[in-house]
């Protein structure tokens, strides 16, 4: 048998065999995907330094580190800055989709829920839940609010009685409104304010994980995360909050296929609330389908994550704003004072929502200066070129910063521009 010579490969002599020219076939295509790669990251680098950016810690690690979860870091969420109004055109009339690195983290927990589906099942989704937010539906809930809130308010004056001046208001906040939403989508009473709850601790270590592994890209692969004791707390958490959000969504259809549509609702007017489980349950497409259990699952383990910590976030730095105004905190106080004279019990109700101007325009100020959600990403389907010639390159991801400060709005990779100037852009 003739011998196949390989010593360029410091291999010798070798006889030929189909294994050895797979193995051949392999290494070439490795080799050709890494260099491919490679070409495309270095010509990607070139072609963005035209824009802005912090200096890197050093040629591998590049800026990792140099972002963190807290609000400082946010001034590195604005690598593509311009000054032209014009220059959002292009990036707000682009078709851009979600930017699936982060988002991609959430999926085992959250499915394909409206936050992380795309295209017509996001279509279909969005479509069928809308009734769930109707004034309708959402003016019951305000009982729930206010009971929630009252937990929260007698724990600060317990805490306050006994001398303690230094709250932690997000944790305090945030399990005010894991309980009010465990109250308003599961119809469940977890005493979480008051008490360990496992769901609320998984949820919580859900929400810190994924952040956490973002931040540490070596993470970013699934096989290498879930060898990790990070990983395997992750999926012990995710199987924690499918079970219990299965569990209710079993229970619940099982009552309804007992009572039927007409005696359940009955059920649900005496009661005067219809959670988003009932509403989710009773949803059907123009062709008369129904969600599945997995797509409520999903949709109701995004609204949980999604209303709990962005309004936990909201409120707290309201809190905070305030506090740094203490005229403006005042005016607000007098505000709910004159409004709630001479009422018993001393709760605020719907129709008092729109009785609170001053209110209302501090806690608009305040989501103008710190969005709960910071920024959102997209991802280029193709090269993306602005007014002033720079292009932004095919499938880069671009950070969205929603922020405005002292009259002017950043948007991130949008612009540094009067509200004046993105209202005239948009349009």
């Amino acid at each position: 048998m003739s011998l196949l010579s390989l010593s360029w490969l410091g291999l010798g002599p070798v006889a030929p065999s189909l294994w050895l020219l797979l193995l051949l076939v392999g290494v070439s295509w490795l080799l050709a995907h890494v260099l491919a790669w490679t070409y495309t990251f270095y010509d990607n680098c070139r072609r963005l330094q035209c824009f802005p950016h912090p200096p890197k810690l050093n040629w591998f690690w590049g800026h990792q580190g140099l972002v963190s979860v807290r609000e400082a870091a946010h001034s590195f969420l604005s690598p593509l800055t311009h000054s032209s109004p014009h220059s959002l055109i292009p990036l707000l009339s682009a078709v851009a989709p979600k930017d699936m690195l982060f988002y991609g983290f959430l999926k085992p927990w959250m499915g394909d829920g409206l936050l992380l589906s795309a295209g017509d099942k996001w279509s279909r989704h969005r479509c069928m839940l809308t009734p769930a937010f109707h004034f309708n539906i959402l003016k019951p809930y305000v009982a729930i609010f206010n009971k929630t809130v009252n937990i929260m308010h007698d724990k600060w004056q317990c805490l306050a009685s006994v001398g303690t001046t230094r709250l932690d208001m997000f944790e305090h906040i945030s399990l005010m409104t894991l309980d009010t939403l465990q109250k308003c989508v599961f119809s469940f009473d977890s005493n979480c304010q008051e008490k360990p709850s496992d769901y609320i601790a998984a949820t919580l270590e859900l929400s810190s994980s994924a952040e956490k592994r973002n931040q540490h890209f070596l993470l970013h692969s699934d096989f290498l995360y879930y060898l990790t004791p990070d990983g395997r707390r992750f999926r012990r958490a995710c199987r924690l909050v499918h079970d219990f959000t299965d569990a209710v969504i079993q229970e619940r259809r099982r009552t309804l296929h007992t009572q039927g549509t007409d005696d359940f609702l009955k059920d649900k007017a005496k009661s005067k609330t219809l959670d988003f489980i009932d509403v989710l349950l009773l949803s059907k497409d123009e062709d008369g389908r129904e969600l599945s259990d997995e797509d409520i699952r999903a949709e109701a383990d995004t609204f949980t994550f999604g209303g709990s910590d962005t309004t936990a976030s909201g409120l707290s730095w309201i809190l905070y704003h305030l506090s740094r105004h203490p005229e403006y905190q005042e005016r607000c106080r007098q505000e709910v004072r004159e409004l709630l004279k001479d009422r018993e019990p001393i709760e605020i109700e719907w129709d008092d929502l729109a009785k609170l101007p001053f209110l209302t325009m501090c806690i608009k100020e305040s989501l103008r200066l710190h969005p709960p959600v910071p920024a959102i990403t997209r991802r280029c389907t193709q090269d993306m070129v602005l007014p002033d010639g720079r292009v932004i390159p095919k499938g880069r991801s671009l950070p969205g910063r929603k922020r405005e400060q002292q009259g002017e709005v950043t948007s991130g990779f949008y612009s540094l521009l009067s509200r004046a100037q993105v209202r005239a852009a948009c349009v």
